[in-house]
């Protein structure tokens, strides 16, 4: 991770906030060396992602689907949360923290300590398994694992496909999560995008609503993104998500203290 000092603007944003809504994109995970889907060597690149019905009409697409999820799932290949995970947790053990919105599946805010509460996974998230007919969650280490034994899509007792608890493609964002997310936009006193070229709808909207009440609004990214420009942003920041967020969190929390 590179190393630089924090910019003084993020940190008087942090200090002054008492409600931070967090909004994530792929540009976080990477960090904890997972690929994104859509980069130059994202993992669409490689393997075409699964539609909801073809999935529940083939077998075959059914393990194609599971192949991919083996592939890009991170404790496998030792992916821990990085500092900004660990950054998000911290302001929600200062009180500090509204919500983490985030479209990342890879788990690792609540493994950094993000509580569920505290947490939209507005794509889902594949460290849960869940049964697409009867919506009970499965064990997780054991599905995973009579899968990479047969190469079997799995299923349920009840017969119906067994799936990680991701959204994929042709499949309707959670009800429950867009209101969460919209309940914090509308409740928090600053908005970050971290990680995120705010290209994918509705997830890139979140930040804005909150932006549009008046609240600052930071962008942290390493490249463009779709929001670059807008007057509605307060500070935009290029770069190393980890190298700029998280000592800023740190300071202003100590600042704070």
């Amino acid at each position: 991770m590179e190393t630089s000092a924090p910019d003084p603007r993020l940190v008087e944003l942090l200090a002054r906030a008492r409600r931070v809504m967090v909004f994530t994109g792929a540009g976080v995970s990477t960090g904890s060396g997972i690929p994104d889907f859509r980069g130059p060597d994202g993992v669409w690149k490689v393997r075409r992602p699964v539609e909801l019905g073809e999935f529940l009409r083939s077998a075959a697409a059914g393990g194609e689907s599971w192949v991919g999820t083996l592939e890009r799932r991170p404790r496998p290949r030792g992916a821990a949360p990085n500092a900004t995970h660990r950054a998000c947790a911290r302001l929600e053990e200062a009180g500090r923290l509204e919500a983490v919105v985030t479209q990342n599946v890879d788990g690792l805010h609540e493994r950094a300590g993000t509580s569920r509460q505290r947490l939209v996974e507005l794509h889902g998230t594949d460290s849960r398994v869940t049964c697409l007919t009867c919506g009970v969650e499965a064990p997780l280490e054991e599905t995973y694992a009579a899968f990479a034994a047969s190469g079997r899509a799995p299923r349920c007792p009840c017969g119906g496909f067994l799936k990680p608890a991701t959204i994929s493609f042709g499949q309707a964002l959670r009800t429950e999560d867009l209101e969460r997310a919209a309940r914090a936009a509308a409740a928090c006193d600053l908005a970050l995008s971290l990680g995120s070229t705010l290209s994918v709808h509705p997830a890139a909207g979140f930040p804005l609503l909150a932006a549009r009440r008046g609240v600052p609004y930071v962008i942290v990214n390493r490249g463009r993104t779709d929001h670059d420009g807008l007057p509605l942003v307060t500070l935009r920041l290029d770069g190393d998500v980890s190298a700029l967020f998280a000592p800023a969190v740190d300071q202003a929390l100590g600042a704070a203290a």
